[in-house]
């Protein structure tokens, strides 16, 4: 393990550099394109955070480690929903007040309570893969009917606002993006072969590893980008980026990943890790699903957050098996 945990290191800096970049010029040159702000905000921002464990995941599955690919997917969305959420509103506690942040809550709810149902009978199946695309697919669809709404929505304004705060001309930004890709693709190249040469020298599952490690790691460009929304007052923007990534990583990368390389799904995974993190969305969805009010998220909410995703990674760690 010499090299490997040096390559898993640079693999997780080189994903968070370029998953920031990747944003930034796709945000950039969709705006350019004649893309509404609210299209940008939902897809282009929420989903463009989670390009790193997109690359992890395709590059994990391509080469059979596809049990990675999906511990970093449905980790990250546990860490999105647990740690990044609860530190954020520990920093500055949020009021989000967008109505279409308000329609996502149940869509992220029930795309999760479609991948339990899917994986029940412990298998990830290119046509359970491919049902979770298609949801994917209805998601994007959805965005854009939303974005075509004439009346003002707060995530809009926020979305407009950072883009006008950090302008980039056209190309500026696309070479920002090959830049972001092409260092994605090499991050990931790297990150996979550490992970997996770790998971077996330490005796753990790619599983396991996915959840505890390569998902923590991917997930640091959230967190910086929710604490500093929050603190700026953009509290759709922080909401908006957990719950872009929980639906991307759910639907998207899962999806993709399965599409790869089917995977038997451990255990474990049906009795610890998807009740968490179907009961952070549910309690989420509690908390915003009348549109008429604000979804407040304080203190307590914060610390509440915060322990359950310690308590998982105690629980990671209790019942982590060999690889």
């Amino acid at each position: 393990m010499l090299l490997s945990i040096p390559a898993l290191l640079t693999g997780l800096i080189l994903l968070v550099w370029a998953a920031e970049r990747l944003v930034e010029g796709a945000a950039a040159l969709t705006t350019r394109a004649g893309l509404s702000p609210l299209l940008v905000g939902l897809v282009v921002v929420g989903f463009g955070s989670s390009s790193a464990e997109l690359a992890v995941a395709v590059t994990a599955a391509w080469q059979g480690h596809p049990a990675l690919a999906l511990g970093s997917a449905w980790g990250a969305n546990i860490v999105n929903m647990s740690l990044v959420l609860g530190v954020t509103v520990l920093v500055a506690p949020i009021a989000a007040r967008s109505p279409v942040l308000h329609r996502e809550l149940p869509l992220l709810l029930a795309a999760i309570v479609l991948t339990a149902g899917l994986v029940w009978d412990g298998v990830l199946s290119r046509l359970d893969a491919a049902l979770l695309l298609a949801g994917f697919v209805a998601l994007l669809v959805w965005s854009w009917r939303q974005s075509r709404r004439s009346e003002p929505d707060e995530l809009a304004q926020e979305t407009e606002h950072e883009l006008q705060a950090h302008p980039l001309t056209p190309g500026h930004a696309l070479r920002r993006v090959l830049l972001a890709l092409l260092t994605l693709a090499g991050g990931a190249a790297l990150l996979v072969w550490g992970a997996v040469d770790v998971a077996h020298g330490l005796g753990v599952s790619d599983l396991t590893l996915g959840f505890a490690v390569v998902a923590l790691g991917t997930t640091l460009p959230s967190l910086a980008t929710c604490v500093a929304a929050a603190r700026k007052g953009e509290d759709d923007i922080a909401l908006g980026h957990v719950l872009g990534a929980g639906l991307f990583n759910t639907l998207a990368v899962a999806g993709l990943a399965g599409l790869i390389e089917p995977l038997d799904v451990e255990t474990a995974v049906l009795w610890r890790d998807l009740p968490v993190m179907a009961a952070l969305a549910l309690g989420l969805y509690l908390l915003g699903r009348d549109e008429r009010r604000p979804t407040h998220l304080g203190k307590t909410a914060g610390r509440v957050l915060v322990a359950v995703y310690l308590l998982h990674a105690a629980a990671l760690v209790v019942t982590s098996g060999p690889g």
